[in-house]
């Protein structure tokens, strides 16, 4: 059986992931790309109690993200961000702020696969020379291939995606079938570079 997706990405995979500096991350995160997440123990905001996941504010631990690499590990935060909420919050109690870790600093995987969609970015770490994938990508290109050679593109890509699925699944059983996200990815240069051409 297959285990679900991952819900997180740290923000050194995020950074390996897409072949960028931790400060890039850091920077697409200040200007709402998506959220920088960790979690806290209980802290007192006013009259609020708040504790579990909490958003970060990028650019109030910016030594954490230096470019050259010289900077600390841990910085203090004193202004959290519950996950559903749109205010921030001053940390009343402990007086001081708390400390986070770059370490446990963290991404939600559907915000990181919405800024690669967004961005027309392929996963550069799964297409590296020498880099082992459980699934066979080389044959489903030849698949693709030979699916829009012979019969053209279906109305939409999800379709496509579909069919890709459906390849995969009558290959291996069941056993190794990416989601449909990540065929998505693969397909999507593809699916945009043809839909150009017959416009």
């Amino acid at each position: 059986m297959a285990l679900p997706p991952r819900v997180y990405f740290t923000l050194h995979e995020a950074s390996a992931r897409w072949g960028c500096n931790i400060a890039d991350v850091a920077g697409w995160a200040d200007i709402g790309k998506f959220r920088i997440l960790t979690g806290i123990t209980a802290v007192r905001c006013g009259d609020e109690i708040v504790a579990g996941k909490v958003v970060l504010p990028p650019m109030e631990l910016l030594p954490l993200f230096r470019r050259c690499g010289t900077g600390p590990t841990e910085g203090i935060i004193r202004r959290i961000q519950p996950l559903n909420r749109q205010d921030w919050l001053l940390i009343t109690d402990p007086a001081g702020g708390i400390p986070v870790a770059i370490a446990d600093m963290l991404i939600l995987a559907d915000e990181v696969h919405a800024f690669e969609d967004e961005h027309d970015m392929v996963r550069r770490v799964a297409t590296g020379p020498g880099v082992s994938s459980p699934y066979d990508w080389e044959g489903m290109n030849v698949a693709l291939i030979q699916r829009i050679h012979d019969s053209g593109l279906p109305a939409t890509q999800s379709e496509l995606v579909a069919e890709m699925q459906d390849w995969f699944d009558e290959r291996s059983d069941g056993a190794k079938i990416p989601d449909s996200r990540t065929i998505r990815r693969r397909i999507t240069p593809v699916w945009k570079a043809l839909r150009r051409e017959e416009t």
